[in-house]
């Protein structure tokens, strides 16, 4: 069986990363291992109970510079669920989350896009209930 467990999130700096993504989004450290002097092994989830981890990357090359913030083209890059998206929201918008758009409802539940720091976006989505 495979499964997919971390994926990585190129970032300028580990520490404002770090900062934001713990500070501002509420998620959890999950580690921060010093490898190097320059290089860090900092793993970031949402909660303890997630199964999937985020890897903060630092860019550390032209190239990769160049694809943070813009790590899939402008799309949407991460889908972060809530269980309570009208808090979850309002949290968010109190801390300075950019939102682009206004909350909407589709098929599957309720989403609005945000952009991060460094310009990625993420769908939050509230699953839509099974009805009863």
């Amino acid at each position: 069986m495979l499964e997919i467990r971390q994926i990585a999130l190129i970032v300028q700096d580990y520490d404002e990363a770090l900062e934001y993504y713990t500070n501002t989004l509420g998620f959890v450290l999950v580690g921060d291992t010093r490898i190097s002097e320059e290089k860090r092994w900092i793993v970031i989830a949402p909660s303890h109970a997630s199964p999937v981890n985020l890897l903060l990357a630092k860019a550390v090359t032209p190239e990769q510079l160049s694809r943070v913030g813009n790590q899939t083209g402008d799309r949407v890059f991460l889908f972060l669920y809530t269980r309570d998206f009208e808090l979850t929201y309002k949290q968010f918008s109190e801390k300075g989350v950019e939102f682009i758009q206004k909350p909407r409802d589709e098929d599957y539940g309720r989403v609005v896009v945000f952009r991060d720091l460094y310009g990625n976006k993420w769908d939050l989505i509230e699953k839509k209930k099974p009805a009863a």
